[in-house]
C-alpha cells in the first residue's frame, strides 16, 4: 500500500527563506513568461522581500532574434552560431581565444591571441612544396571560393630559387624555377568565399545585415 504524501508543518506568517529549485528538467519548449507584480510603492511591508532572477542555470537555451550581453560567455562547451557574431568594442570586436598559457615556465600566466581581420570574407590554407612544380588546392576549395580570387605567397627555402606562379586554375597552382632548380619553398594561399554574399565593408548605420 502507497504511503499517502503529507506537507510538513510550516510556521504561521510568511516564509521568505530563498530556497533552491528542485525536480526534473522541463520538456516544454515555450517563452520565459513575466508574473504580474506590485509596483514598489504599493507592494505590502509584511510580505517576503521581493526578489529578482540575478543568476540562472538551465539546461538548454534558444534565442529567436537577438542576444545582447554586457559581461562574458565563460564556459567549457562549444558555442555554435548559425548567424553572426558582431561588436563594437571589447572581445566580441576581435574574436580573441584566452587560454592557459601552455609553456611550463609560464605557468600562472594566460595566453591571448585575436582574429586576423581583413574587408573579406576570406579563408587561406598554407604548406611547404618540395621537388615539385604544383600546389594541389583543397577539393572542396571548387565549392568554397571564387578561384579568380586566389593569390599566392611563396617563400624559398634553402636558396633563391627564383620560383614564380605560372599560372593558376580551381584545382592546382603552377610553379616555375629559375633555370628549371628543384623547387623548395614555403606558402601561402588566401582567396574569398563564394558560398556567402560578399562582405558589405562600409554601411550606412540602418543598413540591414546582409547574413542575418
Amino acid at each position: 500500500m502507497g504511503m499517502e504524501f503529507t506537507p510538513s508543518e510550516r510556521p504561521s506568517g510568511p516564509d521568505c527563506v530563498d530556497r533552491a529549485a528542485y525536480g526534473s528538467g522541463s520538456s516544454l519548449d515555450q517563452y520565459i513568461t513575466k508574473q504580474f507584480l506590485l509596483a514598489e510603492e504599493d507592494y505590502p511591508k509584511e510580505a517576503c522581500p521581493n526578489r529578482y532572477y540575478s543568476k540562472a542555470k538551465i539546461d538548454n537555451f534558444s534565442i529567436l532574434q537577438n542576444l545582447t550581453m554586457g559581461g562574458t560567455i565563460a564556459g567549457g562547451t562549444n558555442i555554435s552560431c548559425s548567424g553572426t557574431v558582431s561588436g563594437s568594442t571589447g572581445s566580441f570586436s576581435v574574436k580573441p581565444f584566452n587560454i592557459p598559457h601552455p609553456s611550463p615556465d609560464k605557468e600562472g600566466m594566460r595566453l591571448v591571441h585575436a582574429c586576423l581581420e581583413g574587408p573579406e570574407n576570406g579563408v587561406y590554407f598554407r604548406g611547404r612544396v618540395t621537388n615539385k612544380k604544383e600546389i594541389f588546392l583543397p577539393l572542396y576549395w571548387k565549392d568554397l571560393v571564387d578561384w579568380t580570387t586566389i593569390t599566392v605567397n611563396l617563400t624559398p627555402v634553402g636558396s633563391h630559387q627564383d620560383v614564380i606562379i605560372k599560372r593558376f586554375d580551381d584545382e592546382k597552382i603552377y610553379l616555375q624555377s629559375n633555370g628549371g632548380l628543384p623547387i623548395d619553398c614555403f606558402y601561402h594561399v588566401y582567396a574569398t568565399r563564394k558560398d556567402v554574399a560578399p562582405l558589405p565593408v562600409e554601411m550606412e548605420k540602418d543598413e540591414p545585415w546582409p547574413y542575418s
